[in-house]
């Protein structure tokens, strides 16, 4: 396994669901530090439910930008670890990702120009991919024999650490069509007479139901939400209802979200990823 120390440093964020109660996000942290311990690494969750790819799509997706151009992303929620399905890193506009080919990615490469309001927002915020590679060098490996339950240790980590220390992306790899990176199919919103129907893409910690609708959609209108047989009023903060009321909001991610105040919508409502909401203009 290279050791190489390079003059340029990026940044090294990771993302798992690997939780906090065992040793995986260490170890990881441990091999990167291997490679080059004076590279920054950031985790940006390890919290992810396990194998929920979705939950980890949005993660990444409303993160990188809040990031240098040039970080690199590792990110690994990988339930299909072991089998065919490849290894990828890849280049975009604002740095790369490295990690499974299982759509965790497509968040990023496909975020959709709905939430920008400038041209100069929608080139940055677009995720084009530059290019991609199977990771086939075994060079870059932790060894030529991974784990078949730890890519994460023997594969993207090493590789991450790598790439964050300057070695290119097309040493670590075959070169593949960006194209065929697989996509996580979550559904789009479709403008109608009325408004926008979409679905819910997200659930987070505080229960609050994300939409793939963006907040560009309702801003400077008046609306509401339909879902789970309610009209929801769209308002600008949680205090724009009472204690336990629910209110359609547009989150700090950019996204139309329900909510309620001081409580948790997904279990008062029981509306789950998936399920169809829409909103209403008026």
């Amino acid at each position: 396994m290279p050791k190489k120390q390079i003059g340029q440093q990026r940044l090294l964020t990771l993302l798992s669901d690997f939780g906090d109660r065992d040793v995986y996000v260490g170890i990881m942290k441990g091999v990167i530090a291997q490679i080059n311990p004076k590279l920054t690494v950031v985790d940006l969750t390890h919290q992810i439910p396990p194998q929920d790819i979705a939950a980890a799509r949005f993660s990444l997706m409303n993160a990188y930008a809040y990031f240098p151009v040039g970080t690199v992303h590792v990110a690994v929620v990988d339930p299909g670890v072991g089998s065919k399905r490849r290894a990828i890193a890849v280049e975009f506009a604002q740095g790369f990702l490295v990690g499974p080919d299982n759509g965790i990615f497509s968040g990023v490469l496909s975020q959709s120009l709905a939430m920008s309001t400038t041209v100069t927002e929608r080139s940055r915020s677009a995720g084009y991919a530059y290019a991609a590679v199977e990771l086939t060098n075994l060079n870059y490996w932790r060894t030529p024999q991974p784990s078949k339950t730890f890519h994460g240790r023997d594969i993207f980590a090493p590789v991450g650490a790598n790439l964050a220390s300057g070695v290119s992306l097309k040493e670590l790899g075959q070169e593949i069509d960006p194209a065929s990176l697989v996509k996580l199919d979550i559904g789009e919103c479709q403008q109608t007479t009325t408004g926008v129907v979409g679905c819910i893409q997200y659930i987070d910690n505080f229960g609050n139901l994300v939409s793939n609708i963006a907040g560009s959609y309702v801003q400077g209108k008046t609306w509401s939400v339909q879902a789970a047989g309610l009209s929801i009023p769209g308002c600008e903060t949680y205090s724009d209802v009472k204690v336990g009321e629910i209110i359609a909001i547009v989150g700090s991610h950019g996204w139309v979200e329900i909510a309620i105040n001081s409580g948790n919508a997904h279990s008062k409502l029981q509306l789950n990823l998936q399920e169809t909401l829409q909103v209403v203009l008026s």
